[in-house]
């Protein structure tokens, strides 16, 4: 059996672990660093591996980066939606690009530090969640195929990011105590505002309108529908005898519709860009998330075409289109779409 597994290293405490505990297992392990911008992270991914006695490899994916993350990020906030760009990725570049530079450099696997688990069971592999629910990421992996399943490895799925710190310093990696990482790598002090008006300056979704409350009351004015996002309190510089939130962003008439609390919630979504991992007979009752961070509910999916709507047993707070929708039997990912309304 062919022994030899890329990891994929940024420089972080969590995919030198990966490294470090595969090579302990006996697998002949290289690093592989994606240059997406000009950050110095691969120098760290450098180091790991010099402490570790295996070769390290850079793949300039900048290009790629920019063309299908970088501008998918900014024109999905100028529709008015709020994408995950992790989502967008690992389906277009960790998995993609970099998963075929790896084949290329002879590697049978590519490993990755993401919290989650690759079983094979049922005369299968399958994709599911990690043990600790708080750093679970297989919300973001869901684009995986049976086939890509096969060829990747997640040594950190039975871990707390604890005893991914501990292990860390106990086997002496560089980067032990490195901090971890924003939460969107590409912008700047997570100011997403200023990244896509330094790109956009004269979208449309950035010219100042109206906020309204849900009878088209005028109640304030804003400064680009982009800087909003549904949910959303905060920010928005208007009195009112009770909280108010986004529920809605109208592109199109440069609004930000705001309503109370109990306008958030609704039962119903449609989402499109589907893909499963494990298509299940459709329709039929399963459980989903509709953005990384809220909780597993129950819901009933129907398939209709491209796309798919789904009800929800409970009402969901702030469904949002651009976020994913993932659906799960158990703890495994069976696949997921992106909401679109």
């Amino acid at each position: 059996m062919n022994r030899k597994v890329a990891v994929a290293m940024s420089g972080g405490v969590d995919s030198s672990l990966t490294a470090a505990l595969l090579l302990e297992q006996g697998f002949d392990v290289c690093g592989v660093t994606m240059l997406l911008d000009d950050d110095k992270n691969f120098l760290d991914a450098q180091k790991v591996c010099k402490h570790l006695g295996i070769s390290h490899h850079v793949v300039d994916l900048r290009e790629d980066f920019r063309k299908s993350v970088v501008n998918y990020f900014v024109a999905e906030y100028l529709r008015g939606h709020t994408p995950n760009p992790c989502v967008r990725c690992n389906r277009e570049i960790k998995f993609d690009k970099l998963f075929d530079f790896a084949i290329k450099l002879g590697a049978n696997f590519l490993s990755t530090g993401h919290y989650a688990r690759i079983i094979f069971e049922d005369g299968r592999f399958k994709l599911k969640r990690a043990v600790d629910a708080r750093k679970d990421q297989s919300y973001v992996l869901y684009s995986l195929t049976p086939a890509k399943l096969a060829k990747i490895i997640l040594p950190l799925g039975e871990f707390d990011k604890a005893t991914t710190r501990q292990l860390a310093a106990e086997k002496n990696l560089p980067v032990a105590e490195k901090p971890d990482s924003q939460e969107i790598c590409f912008v700047p002090d997570d100011d997403y505002k200023n990244f896509i008006a330094e790109r956009a300056p004269e979208a449309q979704a950035l010219q100042t309108g109206n906020i309204v409350d849900l009878d088209g009351k005028i109640l304030g004015t804003h400064h680009g529908v982009a800087n909003y996002t549904i949910g959303q309190r905060k920010g928005m510089g208007i009195a009112a005898p009770q909280p108010l939130y986004v529920t809605r962003l109208d592109v199109a008439k440069r609004q930000v519709i705001v309503g109370t609390s109990d306008k958030l919630f609704t039962a119903t979504l449609t989402a499109g860009d589907v893909h499963w991992i494990y298509k299940p007979t459709l329709p039929q009752s399963l459980h989903a998330k509709i953005r990384y961070g809220s909780r597993v509910a129950k819901c009933t999916v129907v398939e209709d075409g491209n796309f798919l709507h789904v009800t929800f047993d409970d009402p969901q707070r702030a469904v949002t289109p651009g976020q994913s929708i993932v659906f799960y039997d158990g703890d495994e990912v069976l696949g997921g779409a992106i909401i679109l309304e």
